[in-house]
């Protein structure tokens, strides 16, 4: 093989230079957010659970079966958690087109061809010509930047994992959230029916007291616009049963019509989970993991960016030829044998500007990047905080609406028993029948209310979830 170019000296030690530096990256800072963290949650009572591991599979401590069921559905077939699928296997393809630029491209190219002349008094004449070419081409890494890129595509892998982790989560709180909504739209429509049930008991009534001339043709009138209001107020309860069946159904994946769950009662346990400490919030949320992630990615931005400021592109051209006039099946006969090696080297003199301000942009992503980082801890911590308060008072608050539930029931039972003596007006009667029918339906409420919150307080965990060393060490700059 014959090289076409002549090395000199100079050349060489160029040449060795650049190699020894291609695999030289420029270093990566990460200096993070500046949040000071508390020691503990200000919302925690005395007895609070802390530095606790929580179980990953916390919506079986709600206790039903059909819970569990519609949360395996959803994650078999959520178009959401499929969406986050396929921005890992996007990031994950990129990540390899990354480490691409790291190795050689080597091009190899087949050539023949079949040429003839033919006229009046002229000789038929033909020629067949081929031709064989292998080239490689490599770009030395000189300042780093290639792998610069790749590590930036190990970040923004990492990321998009952890946007994985944080979907399925909102995935799983979303369902139980929604399932329990369902439930208790259909307690309510329960406490609904029977309050109207009550009305129409305490109708016949007043119309009986009418018929024997002991109520006024203005109580059987109240009393009937009783009815018809708790009535009235039963069909837009169902048409709310309804959307929300089909909000649940979307989020399991599954056509909204015909869709329907089993149960017809709030009949949820509610559990109680433990707390981690706030120091551990930054490694149990996927979301903030991911912002951390984007920061590293952010990272890798500036060093190719930068990189771009330096002199000197280095590329290494490899090529060899074989020609001849005649091809056969068994190969070239009589070949012509080339072969060159080319360095090119590429300095830009001027540009206006542009990869200054390609680094400042750059800089300036990254500081976003950083209160973006901030602005989540922060709501992580107040998310926290929230669930934490309304699951305590959450439970105080049920606890007395019982209360005021089982004297409400009495005052309704001890009005109506009045009334039938004659000792109590109508419209002590419909007050008390009020009142219940507002209680019942306060409690029903306040028991989703402590059921969300719960749920509420898992997801500000991080729902069990928690940054392996493996996760750690995926995304730290070799």
């Amino acid at each position: 093989m014959r090289f076409h170019t002549a090395f000199r000296p100079c050349r060489l030690a160029v040449l060795c230079a650049a190699l020894t530096l291609g695999g030289c990256a420029l270093p990566l800072t990460h200096p993070g957010a500046s949040v000071d963290l508390p020691l503990t949650w200000s919302e925690a009572t005395a007895n609070a659970r802390l530095d606790v591991e929580l179980d990953t599979q916390w919506w079986r401590g709600f206790h039903s079966g059909e819970l569990e069921q519609l949360v395996e559905q959803s994650l078999a077939g959520s178009p959401d958690l499929a969406v986050a699928t396929e921005r890992v296997l996007q990031a994950e393809i990129a990540t390899r087109s990354a480490g691409a630029t790291l190795f050689p491209t080597v091009n190899l190219n087949l050539n023949t061809g079949l040429s003839g002349t033919n006229g009046a008094g002229i000789a038929t004449t033909r020629s067949e010509a081929s031709s064989a070419s292998l080239g490689v081409s490599y770009e030395i890494d000189v300042w780093g930047s290639n792998i610069a890129r790749l590590q930036g595509s190990r970040a923004t892998l990492a990321a998009t994992r952890y946007d994985y982790e944080a979907t399925r989560l909102s995935l799983v709180a979303g369902v139980s959230s929604a399932y329990a909504q369902v439930l208790a739209q259909r307690a309510r429509l329960t406490i609904a029916r029977e309050n109207l049930a009550i009305a129409e008991r305490l109708f016949a009534i007043v119309e009986a007291r009418y018929r024997n001339g002991a109520a006024s043709a203005l109580d059987v009138s109240r009393q009937r616009s009783t009815v018809l209001s708790q009535r009235d107020a039963i069909v837009p309860l169902e048409t709310t049963e309804r959307q929300l069946l089909r909000a649940l159904a979307i989020l399991v994946g599954s056509v909204p019509q015909g869709f329907d769950v089993k149960a017809d009662t709030l009949a949820l346990a509610i559990p109680e989970p433990g707390m981690v400490l706030p120091a551990e919030l930054l490694l149990r949320r996927p979301d903030l993991a991911a912002a951390e992630a984007r920061l590293q990615a952010a990272d890798a931005d500036i060093a190719v960016a930068r990189a771009a400021l330096f002199p000197l592109k280095l590329n290494l051209g490899i090529s060899s030829a074989l020609s001849s006039g005649e091809f056969g099946l068994v190969g070239l006969s009589n070949p012509l044998n080339t072969a060159n090696l080319t360095v090119s080297l590429l300095q830009s003199i001027f540009d206006g500007g542009r990869l200054r301000g390609a680094v400042e942009t750059t800089e300036s992503q990254r500081r976003a990047s950083v209160e973006t980082y901030r602005k989540t801890i922060l709501t992580a911590l107040k998310e926290v905080e929230d669930a934490i308060a309304t699951v305590e008072r959450g439970r105080i608050q049920e606890a007395t609406q019982q209360a005021i539930k089982a004297e409400a029931e009495r005052a309704l039972r001890l009005s109506e028993l009045r009334y039938r003596e004659g000792s109590d007006t109508l419209s002590t009667l419909l007050d008390a029948q009020r009142s219940l029918f507002s209680v019942q339906d306060t409690l029903v409420q306040q028991r989703l209310t402590r059921i969300n919150a719960a749920v509420d307080l898992y997801k500000a965990l991080g729902g069990g979830w928690q940054l392996s060393q493996t996760d750690v060490s995926a995304t730290t700059p070799q």
